[in-house]
């Protein structure tokens, strides 16, 4: 018995199916093409160059940007894309959250692909580590910076700059007691494994060879000085010189100090002897001033026996060609700038002045 209030049955709506654009198909399509050229282009690039177990060694200088050593790489044919490269390094950068690639000489096989290479570079895994001297350095700063880098004991560093090679450097001074001040400041590499000294040392003494010697034996060399006492020169200047514009008015003063047998009164000179260095607020003293040491040019006329120092090519040209001037003294301002006066009279009026101001900055 059916109710006469039942609602009427209704027909199932039918839905139209929908057609699938075939654009959308071709989109998908040429994206998988795309994606597999770009993947197959990717792997082919960090791919080995080759099956052989070749060792082509690279040498990265310090500051060198990762952009040249991809070029370097791919020069050498241990990479296939300096695109690649640059893909990689930015990867490294992002993921080691900081870092870089590290100076130094590598052994690389061509049969390492790109992200093996990359990664021995990012580690420094090197064969040669390198090592920068600044200019104005002395042994001793050398000997503790060396003992610091873990390459060899200050000790032993000393210990081989008092064996002067002349069988090597024929050209070395006589009676030089060691090479201070021959051991040019640069940058060189080393062995990592294993390093002696003394291949540091023939290296620096072979840029010195290289570099600054042919300026002595080319030039005329002022004051009749001899190659120690010219290097020996050049080293205070170096250590006095802060700003280059007054490298070459310094050489003039002491000069002319010379010329006329005054002593040199340079106060890196009592430093040298004493193993220290004195600061702002902290000067020599003048008992430090008086110490008996051949290296006090406040005792002795002339130059000390040795360099004090290592001095750069700019102190070495200024050895041999200083300004022309009537001074005779100065005093520094503790700004990296001097006070130059021609009369002993101006120089203490100087000297007095700065030091009243700096008495009263304290």
């Amino acid at each position: 018995m059916t109710s006469s209030n039942a609602a009427p049955k209704t027909q199932p709506v039918r839905r139209r199916r929908r057609r699938f654009p075939w654009f959308f198909f071709l989109l998908i399509v040429v994206s998988g093409v795309s994606f597999w050229q770009s993947w197959a282009w990717w792997r082919w690039s960090i791919s080995p160059t080759t099956a052989l177990d070749e060792a082509v060694q690279l040498q990265i200088s310090p500051g060198t940007s990762s952009q040249q050593i991809g070029q370097d790489l791919h020069d050498l044919g241990l990479i296939r894309s300096e695109k690649a490269w640059k893909v990689w390094s930015l990867w490294l950068r992002l993921s080691q959250q900081g870092g870089s690639f590290k100076a130094g000489t590598y052994q690389l096989s061509l049969n390492e692909d790109l992200p093996a290479i990359a990664a021995t570079i990012w580690a420094g895994d090197v064969v040669q580590t390198s090592i920068t001297i600044p200019e104005g350095w002395s042994l001793q700063q050398m000997a503790e910076y060396f003992e610091g880098e873990g390459l060899f004991s200050a000790e032993d560093f000393l210990a081989a700059t008092k064996q002067v090679p002349r069988d090597k450097f024929a050209w070395l001074p006589a009676n030089l007691p060691y090479l201070e001040g021959f051991l040019y400041p640069d940058t060189y590499f080393l062995s990592k494994n294993e390093p002696e000294p003394q291949a540091i040392i023939d290296q620096m003494l072979a840029r010195f060879e290289e570099i600054a010697l042919p300026l002595y034996n080319d030039a005329e060399v002022p004051l009749g000085l001899s190659l120690n006492e010219w290097v020996a020169f050049a080293s205070i200047i170096e250590k006095e010189a802060v700003v280059a514009e007054e490298r070459d008015i310094i050489a003039g003063v002491f000069a002319n100090r010379l010329q006329r047998g005054m002593r040199l009164e340079t106060d890196p000179t009592v430093e040298y002897a004493l193993n220290i260095r004195q600061t702002k607020e902290q000067p020599l003293t003048f008992e430090q001033i008086r110490v008996d040491s051949p290296y006090n040019t406040y005792r002795y006329t002339g130059l000390p026996p040795t360099a004090i120092a290592a001095p750069g090519l700019p102190a070495l040209k200024a050895a041999l060609a200083p300004a022309e001037t009537d001074y005779l003294f100065f005093v520094a301002r503790y700004d990296g700038t001097h006070v130059f006066s021609k009369t002993l009279a101006e120089h203490e009026a100087a000297t007095k002045e700065i030091r009243a101001s700096v008495n009263s900055e304290s």
